[in-house]
This record gives structure tokens, C-alpha cells and sequence, in this order.
């Protein structure tokens, strides 16, 4: 595992990194969260991040998420669910997590819905910009539908990609701008703000800062290689 320095000197330089990154784009660092992705990380290294200013954290299983919550017990702590969502952890989840970036069905809207009806499960929905059958969100022509039904049940703030594995992250650009594409389209079409962009990762987050992400979800680049 890192050592408590290791962790909190990555974590500035990625800090810089978005700062860079924030005003080539001419936007102001201050709206782009960095969300660090602790899957498979010790409760330690978690506490290490917090220590050097880090507060907000996804993990992709709702279980492992509790219990580092648990173990943590660290009250300014902001929580994401950045992985599939299944129905039957939707109770769990609702209650769990500050923003679930992973809604990709109005099932898993209306399952969240019924879970915590007030006040209202604030999420993401995640698009599967790529139309991979290995990934989890629903295809771009879909979100609508789930925008509509989450109405007055849960709080939408805006949608997630994962794009397809891509040989660099210049690469990856066109996926990041159709997301903020389809967002303009559909904030204009539904009435939603629909202001939060999460996407972006360890190495393509800079472009996607670019490309207009409010949410970048880094875990390599702080924590160093994910543990098995």
C-alpha cells in the first residue's frame, strides 16, 4: 500500500493537474469536484486522502462501501456510488451515498424512489456512449425516457460515461463531448439543469476537464496500482 505521503503528494500534483487542465479550458478549477475512486482500498489510505484535503470518494460496490463507511466514521465524508447499481441494493444505496453516478433504467430510478421517497436520492445517469454490451448505462436515445420518469421521484443532476478503452486520451475526446452534447440537448429538451458531467479517469481526465466535466474520478493516479 502507499504511505500516508506517497498518497497526499499524488493528490497534489493531480490537484495541479486539474488546475491546468481547468484553465487551458478557461474555466475555474473550483467547479470540477475530484471524486477519488477507493475501490479496493484500505480504510487507511481513505483516511490518508482525507488528511490532505480529499473529501469526496465513489466505490463501485454498495457493500465494501459501507463498510469503509463504518470503519471510517468520518462525518464530512461525501460518498459516490460510481459502479452498477442492482435493484435489490437500491434501499441500501439510497440512504448510503451523496450521489449515485450510475442510474441507467427507470427501474433502478423508481427502486431508489420507493427506498428513500423524501427527500430525494440525488443521481447521475450514466450513458453508454460507446453501445459496449460489456458496460453498464443505457444507450444515448434512452435517457430521455429515464429523465422523464425520475420526475418528481429522484434528483437527476446531470449524466456519466465510462468511454470505450481508447489508445490515448485524445482519444477519447469525441466520446467526452458527445456526453456534454447530449446534455445541452436534453437540459434544453426537459427543463433539467442537468449540471454535473461525470467522466473522466487517471488517464484521460484532463481531456475531459476540457471537454466540460464537473466530476473527475481518479484512483491510480492518488492511491498508486489498485490492489487486487
Amino acid at each position: 500500500m502507499s504511505t500516508r505521503y506517497e498518497i497526499a503528494e499524488r493528490l497534489e500534483i493531480v490537484r495541479a493537474r486539474v488546475g491546468a487542465a481547468a484553465y487551458k479550458a478557461g474555466r475555474d478549477a473550483s467547479s470540477i469536484r475530484l471524486v477519488l475512486a477507493s475501490k479496493t482500498q484500505p480504510a487507511d489510505a481513505i483516511r490518508a486522502a482525507w488528511d490532505a484535503g480529499a473529501r469526496d470518494f465513489g466505490e463501485n460496490y454498495v457493500q465494501e462501501a459501507i463498510t469503509k463507511r463504518a470503519e471510517l466514521d468520518l462525518a464530512d465524508i461525501r460518498w459516490h456510488l460510481i459502479g452498477h447499481l442492482q435493484t435489490n441494493k437500491a434501499k441500501t444505496a439510497a440512504s448510503a451515498f451523496a450521489l449515485i453516478h450510475s442510474v441507467d433504467s427507470i427501474r433502478i430510478a423508481e427502486a431508489l424512489s420507493r427506498a428513500q421517497p423524501s427527500p430525494h436520492v440525488h443521481a447521475l445517469v450514466e450513458v453508454n456512449l460507446g453501445g459496449e454490451a460489456s458496460k453498464s448505462g443505457v444507450a444515448p436515445d434512452g435517457v430521455a425516457d429515464i429523465l422523464d420518469a425520475a420526475r418528481g421521484k429522484i434528483e437527476i443532476d446531470g449524466l456519466m460515461t465510462i468511454p470505450p478503452p481508447a489508445p490515448s486520451a485524445e482519444a477519447a475526446r469525441p466520446y467526452f463531448a458527445r456526453l456534454r452534447e447530449l446534455r445541452d440537448v436534453l437540459a434544453m429538451q426537459s427543463g433539467y439543469a442537468l449540471s454535473e458531467l461525470s467522466m473522466g479517469m487517471t488517464d484521460d481526465f484532463e481531456v475531459a476537464i476540457e471537454e466540460g466535466a464537473t466530476l473527475v474520478r481518479i484512483g491510480r493516479a492518488v492511491f498508486g496500482e489498485r490492489i487486487a
